[in-house]
């Protein structure tokens, strides 16, 4: 294959690798009835004059599958961290002992279960609509090129190449979301 081909599907390769890590990076923020630092990705703080997120300024970590501990470096943070964990509405109530602050993650109920789930499978039809639509991209570029003289077989070719890639990754989204829904849905 032509040096613009290979260009062209290692950029495809490489836009809907990314599309993936985003789907995993959503995926994390919902919940699925464990406790998980990465809850509080989202929280920030107001560090001396400066918008902070929460893992810069303290520790955060599980004491157990119902628990976020976090252990701020500075004492002085903690009616502060605990206002912006409130702020940021995510359900919790975070307690403090003067040293650290606790956060128990209550169970889900039912209902709560099912809009999870539904979110998570909104997550993954909005990643594979990113890949598709890489995919037509792609497929035009290797139109363009053949209009520029590129061999009817390559294209042919590169776009059979174009569609393998499409389909690995869509299985990738449907993998991913599977597992999610089963983290979700075990009580």
């Amino acid at each position: 294959m032509s040096e613009e081909v290979d260009f062209c599907l290692d950029e495809t390769n490489e836009n809907m690798a990314q599309a993936i890590e985003h789907l995993k990076k959503e995926l994390v923020k919902i919940r699925a009835g464990k406790a998980n630092p990465a809850m509080l990705d989202n929280v920030t703080i107001d560090y001396y004059g400066t918008v902070t997120p929460l893992s810069r300024v303290s520790n955060i970590g599980t004491s157990d599958a119902r628990t976020i501990v976090i252990q701020p470096w500075e004492k002085n943070l903690i009616p502060i961290i605990e206002k912006a964990i409130l702020a940021a509405n995510l359900g919790f109530n975070p307690d403090n002992n003067g040293e650290l602050i606790r956060i128990n993650v209550p169970p889900l109920t039912e209902e709560r279960r099912k809009n999870l789930v539904k979110q998570s499978k909104n997550e993954g039809e909005d990643t594979k609509v990113g890949i598709r639509n890489k995919r037509r991209e792609s497929n035009e570029e290797v139109k363009k090129m053949k209009k520029d003289g590129l061999a009817e077989d390559e294209a042919k070719n590169a776009e059979a190449e174009i569609q393998k890639l499409t389909d690995k990754y869509i299985k990738i989204v449907d993998e991913l979301v599977e597992q999610k829904e089963k983290d979700i849905m075990t009580v």
